[in-house]
């Protein structure tokens, strides 16, 4: 048995390893992918391009600029004298937001009433719009605050007022609120979905269109050492694609492994489970290699989106939300966060890694009897 399993193993490394092509698919892909998604993929908003329009030119207007460009979230690109040029600036795209203050600003701060000041946005990507407009209402917020306290404390006579109660914020397990450590580690469940699904859609139907398949059907070789074969090398290549990550998202992007690296290897041998076995039942039913990848990226997209690995599932329709629960990602994906940003182990993971179990048993029971039917 061992023998034959061993020739089989052999004969995969050779079929996948020979081309140069896939060489680079399976080592230089997960490298771009990590680096990609780690310089270029991120939710982080700074120096948003601002255009002032200031119709007041008071202390009051001018300090209240100063803090929103000195925030670093916001960027001075131009200064505008009409509204027509602020329309101009946000068609074409050079500022996202105008800061515009009308006439009187100052003087009405100073007479004791509220001042008005108008934040125009470029609401196309309203996720964007939505956190510079949080941005711009907690400088505005910290302002107003500070006038209040300097008009009180000079109706009272005092130099100074005791100010009210203050929220003091901590986040956990992502202090500096860095996008990229949500990302980067994801990328290791996008690559493992990616390449196992890739290689084992295109196993044995690339055995039919050869013609070698007929061979394999007279050997001494049983079920299941042919399905081991067909796998474990898909496997050990999404093993080391899982290294290769990891090691980047610790080394050059200082992304936190706070967990157990044995825990990530069970939770990817259960994900594993799930995508071969998807792969292998692909490849059972398809004809051509053609047919096959064009179903595992019928496959994987729709997987990738109902992940939660760029859109939060609880923001989804609840229908849909009721989808996600059949796809593995969306456990992997939570397992690998856990262990890479918050350390914690099976006590706590233990809900995600017994779904990964069901649904991988219930991949490769499917595609083990798909392929009895082949064989048949």
């Amino acid at each position: 048995m061992f023998e034959r399993l061993w020739h089989m193993l052999v004969k995969e490394f050779i079929q996948i390893l020979r081309d140069p092509r896939m060489k680079g698919v399976i080592i230089l892909m997960p490298i771009v992918q990590a680096l990609v998604f780690g310089y270029a993929v991120t939710t982080d908003v700074r120096d948003v391009r601002t255009a002032v329009f200031d119709l007041d030119n008071s202390i009051e207007s001018r300090e209240i600029i100063a803090r929103f460009i000195g925030s670093g979230y916001f960027r001075e690109v131009a200064r505008v004298a009409s509204d027509r040029e602020a329309q101009r600036l946000v068609d074409d795209g050079s500022a996202r937001v105008v800061l515009r203050f009308n006439r009187g600003f100052g003087s009405t701060l100073r007479a004791g009433r509220t001042g008005a000041l108008q934040l125009i946005l470029d609401g196309t990507d309203s996720n964007t719009a939505g956190i510079v407009l949080n941005y711009a209402g907690a400088i505005a917020a910290r302002y107003n605050d500070e006038v209040l306290v300097t008009r009180l404390a000079r109706r009272s006579g005092q130099t100074a007022v005791a100010s009210g109660a203050a929220i003091a914020t901590r986040a956990w397990f992502n202090a500096n609120l860095d996008s990229r450590n949500f990302y980067v580690p994801g990328v290791i469940a996008l690559i493992v979905t990616l390449i196992t699904l890739m290689l084992s859609s295109m196993a044995v139907v690339r055995e039919k269109e050869i013609g070698t398949i007929e061979q394999i059907m007279v050997t001494p070789i049983t079920q299941a050492e042919f399905i081991l074969g067909k796998t474990v090398p898909f496997a050990l290549i999404a093993y080391l694609d899982v290294v290769l990550i990891s090691v980047i998202s610790a080394f050059w992007f200082e992304v936190p492994i706070r967990g157990s690296l044995l825990l990530l290897f069970m939770a990817t041998t259960l994900f594993l489970m799930s995508t071969i076995g998807v792969g292998l039942l692909i490849s059972t039913v398809s004809r051509t290699q053609q047919q096959a990848m064009m179903s595992a990226f019928f496959y994987y997209f729709p997987a990738v989106l109902l992940s939660g690995f760029m859109f939060p599932i609880a923001n989804m329709p609840v229908a849909v939300q009721w989808l996600t629960y059949a796809n593995p990602l969306r456990y992997y994906l939570v397992i690998i966060r856990g262990i890479f940003l918050k350390g914690v182990g099976p006590e706590v993971l233990w809900a995600q890694l017994a779904a990964l179990a069901l649904l991988g048993g219930a991949s490769l029971w499917l595609a083990s009897r798909k392929f009895h039917k082949t064989l048949a």
